[in-house]
């Protein structure tokens, strides 16, 4: 079993003491002030983390503006391109179409010239052709002298009427 002796605990007690006493003088105030410097940085590095984290949304509120910023140019941006696109196939068309006008009144401009062209030789190979029908029907006919002279004056009486 075990026994405690007074002198045991007396010793025990002083040696305590010694040891707090030096504890007290010597490493208690370099213990707190570590404490105090470690308290003290934890408390500066959250800190330094609520402002990081307060720049941090800053900055992505910033981002954010800038995002919608640059999506309102991008469409301002393809909105014109589209306008300018629309305006170009238009012009395009336009000038299309009035070439098509110039051509085609071309055409006809030349479509009717050929037909008055075609039309004026026509009749002339239809005179010609009336002509040397005319010709060889009169020579038929005509063969005598008699015959000529009737018409001769036929044809002269005619012609005065008119």
């Amino acid at each position: 079993m075990l026994t405690v002796s007074l002198g045991t605990v007396i010793w025990t007690t002083i040696a305590f003491s010694v040891i707090f006493f030096l504890l007290a003088k010597f490493a208690w105030k370099p213990i707190l002030a570590m404490i105090s410097e470690r308290e003290q940085s934890i408390e500066n590095a959250l800190n330094e983390a609520k402002k990081a984290k307060e720049e941090m949304a800053n900055l992505k509120s910033d981002n954010e503006a800038l995002l919608r910023e640059a999506r309102a140019q991008r469409d301002s941006m393809l909105q014109e391109a589209k306008e300018i696109k629309e305006r170009v196939i238009a012009e395009a068309k336009d000038k299309a179409k009035e070439e098509a006008e110039r051509i085609l009144a071309s055409t006809n401009a030349e479509i009717e010239n050929q037909k008055k062209a075609a039309m004026a030789e026509l009749k002339n190979q239809v005179g010609r052709l009336s002509v040397d029908i005319a010709e060889k029907l009169l020579r038929q006919q005509l063969e005598n002298k008699q015959q000529q002279d009737a018409l001769l004056n036929t044809l002269l009486q005619e012609a005065k009427l008119n």
